[in-house]
């Protein structure tokens, strides 16, 4: 999707023309810049967007290539059987016909299903760049755009969560199917239930099939799956079985992970009952949540999504530019998102954010003290509002009491302070 506008040639003209275009060159540059930053912002922030429907799109295609090269290797084996002499041919050849005519139909259905499955990738990305363009930085009233791409980032997190059959009846009645991953979380969908019932079989059969792909990016996630299965053998107490397996497939995983493989090994003198710590937590069932974990990043990072939820680093997003070092102390007014604990714990990780200005909000009111509304020093050191100050005086002839420290005066005793 090409984003940029090229601007008309300019006419013929003189040398004063030319050079008044060329001097006005960089204002319209950057003219041009500060309008495509919006835009910009916004293709930064939809990177998955695009990205997961092409990887999906990539993986299929190999996929197809794979197997068109296996059925025309075959098909060619047949009809080189069919070609050869009657006396060395090992069937007859009407059989070796008919079992020829049936392998390129099978081949051709499994290519119809590869390109049905291709056009419908094809056109969720189609769909997806139109939506992008419907997106105007000069329009200040985008909010079916916004509104369609809250309900994506809601959706995201549900099936991240899991939540798939929600995930599938909320898509369908926000009419955003095309616009999300559910077919893709959908082939994760078996292997996280198998790891959950604690199996590794569907878990080792995507990795052999993503082998090269993990490879690239040094994923360990087959090893930690060959290791879990090696410490079921243990737990059931089938030494013979555990130490057949070790050596056929976690020996090739010696050279690089030499320390965690010795450590898991060892499980075999101390045994599951142990009161070890150090080998006790390997049998712990805690194993297979770490290997579901482990799993969701592998998949997210081969598809191109981000490793959290978008709506976790969207609400972080915002969050870090609420805290201060106040939050924690649960100085919050009660408006403040962190006052709430869920969102102070989503934002514990978060750094405070940089005033570069400072802000004072009256402990009575609640409300900011500016300019309009000038912060007042009580003769002990605490500062309130004058808003809240003045409403105390009328309302106790014209004393004030710190409600704080229960501390009295007057109004008069009151000394204005200026905010730097």
């Amino acid at each position: 999707m090409d984003m940029i506008i090229d601007p008309p040639a300019p006419a013929a003209g003189g040398a004063g023309e030319a050079s008044s275009i060329n001097n006005g060159g960089g204002e319209e540059q950057k003219e041009t810049k500060k309008k495509k930053t919006p835009v910009t912002e916004i293709m930064k922030l939809e990177l998955q967007l695009l990205r997961v429907p092409v990887e999906h799109l990539k993986k299929t295609l190999r996929s197809t290539q794979r197997t068109a090269e296996k059925e025309l290797s075959a098909v060619l084996a047949d009809i080189s059987s069919v070609a050869a002499p009657p006396a060395a041919a090992a069937a007859p050849p009407v059989s070796s016909l008919t079992n020829l005519v049936c392998r390129l139909h099978g081949m051709k259905r499994k290519l119809e299903d590869f390109t049905h499955s291709e056009a419908g990738q094809v056109q969720r990305c189609r769909a997806r760049i139109d939506h992008l363009e419907e997106f105007s930085p000069q329009c200040q009233c985008n909010s079916n755009w916004n509104s369609t791409r809250l309900n994506r980032i809601i959706l995201d997190y549900m099936l991240r969560m899991s939540y798939y059959d929600s995930a599938s009846l909320f898509a369908d009645s926000a009419n955003i199917r095309e616009l999300v991953d559910i077919d893709v979380f959908i082939e994760a969908r078996e292997v996280v239930e198998s790891l959950q019932n604690k199996k590794v079989a569907p878990a080792l059969a995507w990795c052999a099939e993503n082998k090269s792909r993990l490879k690239k990016t040094k994923s360990k996630l087959e090893f930690l799956l060959r290791l879990q299965e090696f410490i079921e053998m243990v737990k059931v107490n089938d030494y013979l079985k555990a130490i057949a397996y070790a050596r056929k497939y976690l020996a090739p995983w010696g050279p690089t992970y030499t320390k965690e493989l010795q450590h898991v090994t060892a499980t075999l003198a101390f045994k599951s009952g142990t009161n070890c710590t150090t080998y006790k937590v390997l049998f712990d069932a805690c194993r297979w949540d770490y290997l579901v974990d482990e799993f969701k990043q592998e998949f997210c990072k081969m598809f191109g999504m981000t490793l959290e939820p978008l709506l976790q680093i969207y609400l972080q997003a915002g969050l870090s530019a609420l805290k201060t070092p106040s939050c924690p102390q649960g100085q919050c007014p009660i408006e403040d998102p962190l006052s709430q604990v869920t969102f102070m714990r989503l934002a514990d990780p978060l750094p405070f954010s940089k005033q570069h200005h400072s802000k004072l909000v009256c402990f009575i009111t609640k409300e900011l003290m500016d300019t309009e509304n000038p912060p007042l020093v009580l003769p002990n050191g605490y500062v309130y509002s004058s808003k809240a100050l003045e409403e105390m005086a009328k309302n106790n002839s014209g004393k004030i009491t710190c409600p704080r420290t229960g501390f009295e005066c007057s109004f008069s005793d009151l000394t204005k302070a200026f905010i730097s």
